[in-house]
């Protein structure tokens, strides 16, 4: 198709603009080829005739589902508005500063702090191919790591720009993404210093300047070494150009280099007190500019950061000291002070402050320092001349020496960097960072910017030769014909700069000449090149300078300076000065052979293609222009010898905002950094590329149903392609990709999108024809309805006439006095009608009431007997039901009285070996007592010879005393008795007792030789039985005091219940008043009976009358004839009166609502009362456990008195003794009488109580009774009168409702009998299944006692010896393999098996053994994981046994809190000697260690799949999104079946899955690892959708979505929705929503804001800005919109950080869950190979 006939309307053009450089603009009129003006309409509306030339129509504008692509050449239309605008899109509208062009990485300096620099961003791109992500500085840095890594082949990466576009910045950032991705393993950080390497550079070579505040002063090329695992050995610099000048110059607004104004803040501290600095303002090389301060840095901090990396160089203080002491001298210097003597001479005064400082500082002689800096030495072949200078020479002097000392420095800094970088092995490749000014040019142009834009000459011929290599291998790979393309070549102003006689040649050949002046070589230029290159011109309005046309534009350079520059020169006395200083650093500067600067060219093994140009004078230095022109040379060899890499960097606007996009300025700098050339050079050819695949998804639509039936969908494109476009020169078919024509690509855009407009249209004419229709046919209904009336009423006045309207009206009169009248006559029937009808009724209800009165008697009769019938019924139930619970609970306490005697013979055995040596101590005690007995016979002599030898006064005393002894001698033969008894009792006891324990000793005798063999193994058993028994003990009086607590609670509880009796029992006593109204209403009811049976008869006699009189007095059918048909409507059949029958049915609702609400009120007290009862006999049962358990009690306490007096009689003691115990004895038994009387009392009182209970129970079911009676009765009432208001004339209602009635009661009372039943059932069904569970456990404790018995052969221990420690781990651990033991086997065996082991170590009581068994576990376990730290099966594994064998050292412990869950048979296998808990500390660091390296290896093999798997991967029909792919963007095949899907993923994670489970691995630590795989899969995802552009879009967020849903239904099926899996996806899922959602109003922004709440706002808006529509029908995103979003967002305090971060991992815990698996039932499988060992 030809270019001319896209220029149609509608379509849009680009017209020059001298503002904006290019202004769109819209078609109105088709152009025809011929005519002289393109009818347009600008974006303001105003419409233009624009002229143009039929050979150079103005440049078409790409579609908008183009615009903002990540690769300018993907436009379709390459020109520069196209790039000039894609470029603004991206930058304002989508804040992205990166952009693709070809080859070239085009980076906007945004003027502001971006959060995609972090490691995570690193990581993201790292492995990635160019341009799967988008565009980005690290996308090109992986990409020439990548190519280094495959091809083995040296890298470059260009980084061009002006001054303030962020070159420096990007090349820090390429050399960070280096260090980050090849960290090596050694502990050298050789990364760390390669980076340190930029902040000195900085310092020292970088300055303010009124385009950037950190601009670059020089050129920088540094390689970065890789060996062979291309891991980061060293580095090496090399620069150029240092922009001296600036030493002794700032123009306005500029500063010096950083390190002075650092320097100068820093002066104050201690270590820089004797460089005597103060502060910036004060030193002239520092002031000039007048900005000493930078808005945001701190100089002081930026100084101790420059110290740090000095020391990370391994540069330490004594280096620093003396580069310190070198700068400090600068600015000394720059403060001597130089005065002019006369016109022609200067001096400087001996005592200048500053001239000494910088004398001290340098260790200089200050009087010849101040006579040559004044004066200087001429020599010639005769003599030596000094000649004074005048003040401007001198100082001049002192500048050069100035910018000499610096240029030194600056030189030996980057060398003792390169020093510090260098690594002793061989550099296997490396990649090369240029750091290098762009092209520049200025309203004063002087050396510096010549040398500069002759460097960018150079750079731009070898890129142009690049791309032109590229696109030829481009051509050639895909078999498509080649032509020459014609392309800018510079090499001809090359040449006029460094060709013999050229512009170089000539500078330093006038150098040479001693008289040699500025103008004298700008004459030799003049004469050379004026009108003989047309490169050269001279410029009109001066003979000061000259202009260069330069591949970017025409530069004026002022030739004033371009000398002095060339030569730099100083003055050979100051050189000589300076050499004599003792300070070695500044002398070893000026030495005559200096050792080499860098050593950066010996480690370049390449020769130069072009011959270096030397000094024609060999003797002479070499000028500034030489040394560059040599330098930049060897530069363009070393680049021509590796692979380049461009980035260009762009400076928006100059005044340093924001995102702000200066149309001029970015369009110059694309002219000059060759971004333009590339476009242009790109679309001479084919420019625009698709695959295969991408053509056919994308323009599918365009393909008929028979293309679309072929199988091949490269022959498909094919056919297509020749079917729509005819001219075949405009396209080319390679062998993976279509070549278009520029221009054509939007072509087939514009029929794709008129294809699916056409499709829109018919799509939109069926749906409004079907609106239409519908429109239609209700207008038509609604005229046709309205002609209908409209119809009707015409014929209605057509009908209509004065005489008819009289005749009308007459009639309506005669109507109304007849109709009157007949009313009048029908009031009066009805009058007399209601009066009989209310007498019959009456009479009727008075009957029917009389007749329910004899009903309900009787039935109350009936009720009585059917009451009583059921109360013996429930009394004997209950009876059977409390003799049963005796019989059980009498069962219980004899089963209990046999345990306890059986415990009390044990006792007793175990007693009688005590009581022998008891019975010879009371022999002992016996005899003593008799002994005692016959000295007190003794005293008592003595006593009464000594009383008959008393006085007389003294008788009474002794007669007294006399009778006092005969008591004593009465209570002395009781006792002497009482003695005598019981020692012939207890000699009885103990004769019988000496019988049963020589037999018992025969029988133990017997059995002791077998119990002494059991007697080790089982006393460490009873004693920890005896501690948990204790334990027991403990728990138990515990749960005892409990008991009691619940006992005074549950009585104050009885007490409340006592109330509510009490109040019940209140209710109860209304009961006999509400009968005795009753019985009032009853007679009442009699009376008004007997009344209405009167009034009745009477009725009837008038009624009788009233009837006769009517019948003779009307015709009832003559009245019928009269009335109206809505008259008759108001009789019925047998003629009453309507009026009657409608007044009788008010009557009877306004009787139903008010019974109906009594009967609800009476429903709501009867349940009430219902619910008391239940309560009532809830407390009741709840009282009678009380009771029982009571009884216990004093059980147990009556057998513990018995206890103390049966050990109170068998231990017999001194006499005193013996009666205390008795009188004990008879204190205890009056108490435990007191008790069993209070007792008994109790139980009196809960008796009486339970029956009083019982009574108020049976009165309130009989007051229950009564309401159901009257509830009854109420509803008969109510029944009674329906059937009165419906059957005045239809008696035999009456005998339904009754009959209903009786049926009603006669059911309820069988349900009643019914329910009662069953309650019996279940009572003896839940009595029964008790008694199993108890003959059940009997059995289980029986079955638990014999398993021991049963289970004695093997006791969980494998016996090994000390030397099969290592064939054990060698094949227990080494050498098993995980398939072969997971199957049919218990999960952990392996584990259960070392344990065993441990434990029969622990069984020997050998802790060398242990520990030495443990250590080889331990290690045997790291070295296989170690071993196969890629194997997941193994891994996972291993992870598996550990936690078992972990869990197994828990559980058997002996530790209580481990052995809640364990049997007893468990608890007996607990260790017994050693504590494993250091170890099982060991285990667990272990165990995590495994789970991290587990969690690795399946992040490495799901990785891959994530991106492929869940963002390009389109499984739902119809959203295929591929848009046009550029330059970067190249598949290598249309083979796409090797890709991932989502498939893959769900299959990788069902992998994983399994192979836990059969590994055995607990749920709790497989939910974890889900848990990570998930944030794995959300974090890559997102991350990835932040970093492509051309994935935000509204069909990949419902793809997305699609994803997330089968990895939710994967969680389903694996039940794993506990794992908290699915909240990991929520980010990602929100983003999603973001895609699809809304975008426009503020009500979206609000929803999005309210919904996004696990995105950051800097994540958002990242989505908002990179939302990409994929057709034409949609629409961007607005920048408003977005600000809005943010204004809404500002109140979020969520971090700034873009990226998930990747490699975060969740904390892991390892649940304790014991093994259910005993020991002792454990076999080794054969296939261990573990036949040395044996079960224990």
């Amino acid at each position: 198709m030809a270019l001319a006939e896209l220029y149609t309307q509608y379509n849009r053009v680009w017209i020059p603009d001298k503002e904006e450089v290019w202004q769109s603009a819209e078609i109105t009129k088709n152009y025809k080829a011929g005519d002289r003006f393109l009818h347009v309409q600008l974006e303001d509306g105003t419409e233009l005739n624009y002229p143009v030339d039929p050979a150079a129509l103005p440049p078409l504008r790409n579609p908008d589902i183009l615009v903002g692509e990540n690769d300018l050449t993907a436009l379709s239309y390459l020109h520069e508005p196209a790039v000039l605008h894609n470029l603004k899109v991206r930058f304002v509208e989508s804040r992205l500063i990166y952009t693709y062009s070809g080859i070239i990485l085009v980076a906007i300096n945004p003027y502001k702090q971006l959060p995609i620099y972090g490691d995570a961003i690193i990581h993201a791109y790292s492995g990635q191919n160019m341009g799967d992500m988008d565009p980005h500085i690290f996308a090109v840095a992986e990409e020439a790591y990548k190519q280094m890594a495959r091809n083995n082949k040296n890298q470059s990466i260009i980084v061009s720009g002006e001054s303030g576009a962020g070159k420096t910045v990007s090349a820090r950032y390429t050399m960070r993404y280096f260090a980050t991705v090849s960290k090596s393993s050694s502990n050298a950080h050789v990364e760390d210093k390669v980076l340190a390497s930029n902040p000195i550079t900085e310092a020292v070579g970088n300055a303010k300047t009124t385009r950037n505040d950190n601009s670059s002063r020089f050129g920088k090329y540094t390689e970065i070494s890789f060996d062979q695992s291309y891991q980061i050995i060293g580095a090496n610099m090399r620069t150029y150009l240092l922009e001296k000048s600036r030493v002794v110059f700032q123009s306005e607004n500029e500063r010096n280099y950083h390190i002075f104004y650092q320097l100068c803040a820093s002066a104050t501290q201690p270590e820089y007190r004797h460089l005597k600095l103060g502060s910036a303002e004060e030193f002239n090389y520092t002031r000039m500019g007048g900005s000493t301060v930078i808005e945001g840095v701190d100089d002081r901090a930026n100084m101790v950061e420059t110290q740090k990396t000095f020391a990370l160089l391994g540069l330490k203080g004594d280096f620093q000291m003396d580069v310190f002491k070198m700068l400090a001298a600068i600015l000394h210097l720059g403060n001597v002070e130089i005065r002019a003597v006369g016109d022609e001479r200067s001096s400087i005064s001996m005592k200048d402050k500053h001239l000494n400082i910088f004398c001290e500082l340098l260790d200089l002689n200050s009087d010849k320092m101040a006579q040559w800096l004044c004066h200087r030495k001429i020599i010639t072949t005769s003599e030596t001349v000094i000649k004074p200078m005048t003040r401007p020479q001198a100082v001049n002097a002192r500048d050069a020496l100035a910018k000499k000392i610096y240029s030194h420095l600056f030189d030996f800094i980057v060398e003792r960097i390169n020093q510090a970088l260098q690594f002793p092995g061989k550099q296997h490749t490396f990649i090369g960072v240029l750091d290098i000014y762009g092209f520049e040019t200025f309203d004063v142009n002087s050396f510096e910017q010549f040398c500069i834009n002759y460097a960018n000459e150079k750079l731009q011929q070898q890129f142009n030769l690049h791309v032109f290599k590229l696109e030829q291998e481009e051509y050639m790979k895909e078999d498509i014909p080649w032509t020459l393309i014609d392309f800018y070549d510079n090499q001809r102003v090359i040449d006029l700069i460094e060709a013999k006689m050229g512009i170089l040649e000539l500078l330093d050949e006038e150098c040479l000449l001693p008289h040699g002046t500025d103008e004298n070589w700008l004459q030799k230029l003049y004469n050379n090149f004026v009108n003989k290159n047309a490169l050269f011109e001279k410029p009109r309005m001066s003979n000061a300078s000259f202009i260069i046309q330069h591949f970017a534009d025409k530069v004026e350079y002022k030739c004033e300076g371009f000398l002095e520059k060339n030569r730099d020169t100083v003055h050979e006395v100051l050189i000589e000065i300076l050499k004599d200083s003792k300070f070695h650093l500044c002398a070893s500067f000026f030495q005559d052979s200096p050792v080499s600067i860098s050593p950066f060219s010996l480690t370049i093994s390449i020769k130069s293609a072009r011959p270096v140009f030397k000094s024609p004078n060999k003797q002479l230095r070499m000028t500034v222009g030489s040394k560059f022109r040599n330098s930049l040379s060897l530069l363009m060899v070393t680049l021509n010898a590796t692979t380049p890499h461009y980035v260009r960097c762009i400076k928006p606007n100059d005044e340093k905002l924001p995102f702000e996009f200066d149309s001029k300025r970015v369009a110059q700098q694309l002219r000059a950094c060759g971004v333009l050339e590339t476009i242009r050079i790109s679309a001479q050819s084919y420019p625009s590329r698709w695959t295969y695949i991408e053509f056919f998804s994308r323009y599918s639509i365009l393909m008929t149903q028979q293309e679309l039936s072929i199988n091949d969908k490269k022959q498909i494109c094919k056919i297509v392609l020749q079917r729509l476009i005819q001219d075949h020169n405009q396209y080319q078919f390679g062998r993976t990709k279509i070549f278009f024509r520029a221009g054509q690509v939007a072509y087939l855009e514009k029929l794709r999108s008129d294809k699916l407009r056409h499709a829109c249209i018919v799509i939109q004419k069926s749906v409004r024809g079907w609106l239409q229709r519908k429109k239609f046919l209700c207008i038509k209904q609604a005229a046709l309805i309205i002609q209908q009336y409209f119809r009707g009423q015409r014929t209605v006045r057509q009908a209509i006439t004065a005489r008819a309207l009289k005749e009308t009206w007459a009639a309506i009169v005669i109507q109304k006095y007849c109709r009157g009248y007949l009313v009048r006559r029908l009031w009066e029937l009805m009058h007399v009608a209601a009066v009989i009808i209310q007498a019959y009724t009456r009479g009727f209800l008075a009957r029917k009431k009389y007749r329910k009165m004899l009903k309900e008697h009787k039935a109350v009769i009936l009720q009585k007997y059917a009451r009583a019938w059921l109360a013996r019924r429930r009394f004997q139930n209950i009876r059977r039901f409390v003799l049963n619970i005796q019989l059980s609970y009498r069962v219980q306490q004899l089963q209990k009285k046999m345990e306890e005697k059986s415990k009390e013979n044990h006792g007793l055995l175990e007693r009688l070996t005590s009581l022998a040596s008891v019975h010879m101590n009371d022999m002992d005690t016996i005899q003593k007592l008799e002994l005692d007995l016959e000295k007190l016979t003794a005293q008592k002599r003595a006593c009464e010879e000594k009383g008959k030898k008393d006085k007389e006064d003294s008788e009474q005393k002794i007669l007294k005393l006399e009778n006092q002894n005969k008591e004593l001698q009465e209570q002395k033969k009781t006792l002497e008795i009482k003695l005598q008894e019981k020692t012939e009792e207890m000699k009885e006891k103990m004769d019988d007792l000496t019988k049963q324990l020589f037999s018992d000793v025969q029988k133990e005798e017997n059995q002791r030789m077998m119990l002494e063999k059991n007697f080790q193994n089982q006393k460490q058993d009873y004693e920890k039985e005896i501690e948990l028994l204790k334990a027991e003990i403990k728990i138990l009086k515990e749960e005892k005091s409990q008991l009691q607590n619940q006992i005074q609670q549950e009585i104050v509880i009885q007490d409340g219940l006592k109330i509510e009796v009490g109040q019940l029992a209140k209710q109860a006593q209304k009961i006999p008043e509400l009968q005795k109204e009753i019985e009032l209403l009853q007679t009442q009811k009699l009376d008004v009976e007997k009344q209405a049976q009167s009034q009745k008869r009477e009725l009837r006699e008038k009624m009788s009358e009233v009837t006769k009189q009517l019948l003779e007095s009307y015709d009832f059918e003559d009245v019928r004839s009269r009335l109206s048909t809505e008259d008759l409507e108001h009789l019925n059949e047998d003629g009453e009166l309507w009026f009657a029958y409608e007044g009788l049915k008010k009557a009877t609702r306004v009787m139903e609502s008010h019974f109906q609400s009594q009967k609800e009120i009476y429903e709501k007290e009867i349940e009430g009362l219902n619910f008391k009862v239940e309560h009532l006999s809830q407390d009741i049962n709840h009282l009678q456990k009380l009771f029982r358990e009571e009884n216990d009690i004093n059980d147990g306490i009556r057998l513990e008195v018995s206890r103390l007096t049966s050990e109170n009689l068998v231990i017999p003691d001194l006499k005193q003794q013996v009666s205390e115990l008795q009188n004990q004895k008879l204190d205890l038994e009056n108490r435990l009488q007191e008790q069993a009387i209070k007792l008994k009392e109790v139980s009196h009182r809960l008796h009486y109580e339970l029956e009083g209970e019982r009574t108020q129970r049976r009165n309130n079911e009989a007051q229950n009774e009564v309401n159901i009676e009257e509830k009854e009765r109420l509803k008969v009432k109510t029944q009674e009168i329906e059937g009165m208001s419906n059957g005045l004339m239809q008696d035999e209602t009456e005998d339904e409702v009754q009959s209903k009635i009786k049926q009603e009661t006669t059911r309820l009372t069988v349900e009643n009998m019914d329910l009662e039943e069953k309650l019996d059932m279940k009572d003896r069904i839940i009595k029964k299944l008790e008694d199993q569970i108890k003959t059940l456990t009997k059995s289980i404790e029986k079955a638990e006692a014999l398993v021991p018995t049963s289970s004695k052969e093997y006791i969980g221990m494998m016996e090994y010896k000390k030397e099969d420690e290592e064939r054990i781990i060698q094949n227990l651990i080494l050498d098993l393999k995980p398939r072969g033991v997971v199957v049919n086997m218990i999960p952990g065996l392996p584990a259960h098996i070392l344990f065993m082991c441990v434990r029969y170590a622990d069984y020997l009581n050998d802790a060398d053994m242990l520990k030495s068994f443990l250590s080889v576990t331990i290690d045997g376990i790291k070295q296989v994981v170690k071993e196969h730290s890629e194997d997941f099966e193994m891994l996972s594994f291993w992870l598996s046994n550990t936690y078992y064998f972990l869990n197994c050292l828990k559980q058997y412990s002996g530790e209580e809190e481990f052995m809640k869950c364990n049997t007893p048979r468990q608890n007996k296998n607990c260790l017994k000697h050693f504590d494993l808990s250091e170890y099982r500390q060991i285990l667990s660091d272990l165990a995590i260690r495994i789970y991290y390296q587990f969690i690795v290896v399946m992040e490495n093999s799901i990785q891959p799949m994530i991106v492929p798997g869940m963002l390009e991967y389109e499984s739902l029909q119809g959203i295929s999104g591929l848009k046009p792919t550029g330059f970067r963007k190249r598949s290598s095949s249309i083979d796409d079946t090797d890709t991932y899907t989502m498939t893959s993923i769900l299959q990788q994670l069902s992998y994983f899955y399994s192979t836990m489970c059969q590994n055995g691995l607990d749920s709790e630590l497989l939910k974890q690892a889900v848990k990570q795989l998930f944030f794995l899969i959300g974090a890559i995802t997102l991350n990835s959708l932040f970093l492509r552009k051309d994935m935000c879009s509204c069909r990949k967020g419902m793809q997305i979505r699609c994803n997330i849903s089968y990895l939710e239904e994967w969680l389903k099926d694996k039940n794993l929705q506990s794992s908290n899996a699915k909240e990991t996806l929520e980010p990602l899922s929100q983003a999603a929503w973001l895609l699809q959602v809304k975008k426009i109003t503020d009500d979206d922004a609000k929803e999005i804001c309210e919904h996004c709440t696990s995105l950051s706002t800097v994540q958002i808006v990242k989505i908002l800005n990179s939302y990409t529509p994929i057709d034409d029908f949609e629409k961007r995103v607005t920048p408003s919109f977005v600000r809005k979003v943010q204004a809404m967002l500002n109140n979020r305090e969520d971090a700034p950080q873009l990226m998930l971060d990747t490699k975060y991992l969740f904390q892991v815990t390892f649940p304790f869950t014991p093994s259910p698996h005993a020991l002792e039932l454990i076999q080794v499988p054969s296939s261990f190979r573990l036949g040395f060992l044996t079960r224990v």
